[in-house]
């Protein structure tokens, strides 16, 4: 069995050590030339530990390729089908993320609904000194629609009834024992929505699901918050819906082209913008390097995979 591990883009430092301690390591992104290294390697690799993704092209240069061991819970970035065709097993980092991205989310909402970024500067450009704040909204009575009732989405809703929030979902199918209405149309959650809160992954089924009807749906009061991919909103009609006040605001961390983010959107008043941070915590992203270690280990040791992707 083929045990060198490619990584092709810069990982993590913890989970580079531990793979570099335990297996001889190829570091695609430091080869003067990638393409001589992949061919030279080609033979020899076994694994891929993936950050950014790993595409068809590479899967298929590596003939003793096994595994592709994702850093973080959506592997939309990997070719999946890909690896289905060669009978090679992908795995992701689910679960130890789910707390980091809430809180990432719970922060988002508090920031466009009391406008905190934007009081942030009124006191420091000096203004309070001249006027006060004005007032504004704050989330408790609203209702939040959250569309992916999965791991972080039930940690998002139990976050959410802490702040007085009433809480409905959408999904592909009804789960009958969670305590939340369900609705089977996102139009209309939506419709019954103060917040819209994305946390689906990036798939073609919910490639700009949440287009302009739907954002039309949320109001004038309405706020989006994307915290999945950039790939369900459609950004074109956000841009639109914001700009004519047919939507209320929005809270992104994540974009369509990132992270090239539409200059309309820095420019409004109306958003809150974070650059893809919602894992982004030490203890977080050691937990998710660490996920892609034992993941590895677990596959060369003959032992059951800790996190496959079905």
């Amino acid at each position: 069995m083929a045990a060198d591990i490619l990584i092709p883009n810069k990982m993590l430092e913890s989970a580079d050590s531990a793979l570099a301690a335990a297996f001889a390591v190829h570091r695609l992104y430091e080869a003067p030339d990638p393409e001589a290294m992949l061919a030279e390697v080609a033979p020899r690799i076994g694994a891929i530990a993936s950050s950014g993704g790993a595409s068809r092209a590479m899967i298929e240069a590596l003939p003793n390729l096994k595994l592709v061991a994702h850093f973080g819970v959506g592997y939309d970035p990997v070719d999946v089908a890909c690896c289905k065709e060669r009978d090679i097993r992908v795995t992701n980092t689910p679960d130890v993320l789910n707390d980091a991205v809430a809180e990432m989310t719970l922060g988002l909402m508090l920031g466009l609904e009391r406008r905190i970024p934007q009081a942030d500067r009124h006191v420091r450009d000096g203004q309070w000194e001249n006027s006060g704040y004005p007032l504004t909204g704050e989330l408790t009575g609203k209702t939040a629609g959250i569309m992916g009732l999965g791991r972080i989405g039930k940690e998002i809703a139990r976050r959410l009834q802490a702040m007085k929030m009433n809480v409905v979902y959408n999904g592909r199918t009804e789960q009958k024992h969670e305590p939340f209405p369900y609705y089977a149309d996102l139009t209309e959650m939506a419709k019954a929505s103060d917040w819209l809160i994305v946390v689906v992954p990036g798939t073609p089924q919910t490639n700009k699901a949440v287009n302009m009807e739907v954002l039309k749906a949320l109001g004038p009061q309405g706020a989006l918050l994307n915290i999945g991919r950039g790939s369900v909103v459609d950004e074109t009609a956000l841009i639109s819906c914001l700009s004519d006040g047919s939507l209320g605001g929005a809270a992104l961390d994540v974009f369509e082209d990132e992270p090239r983010v539409p200059q309309a959107l820095r420019d409004m008043e109306n958003v809150v913008l974070q650059p893809h941070q919602g894992s982004a915590t030490h203890k977080t992203r050691w937990a998710m390097g660490d996920l892609v270690v034992r993941n590895i280990k677990a596959h060369f040791a003959g032992e059951p995979l800790i996190t496959p992707v079905a």
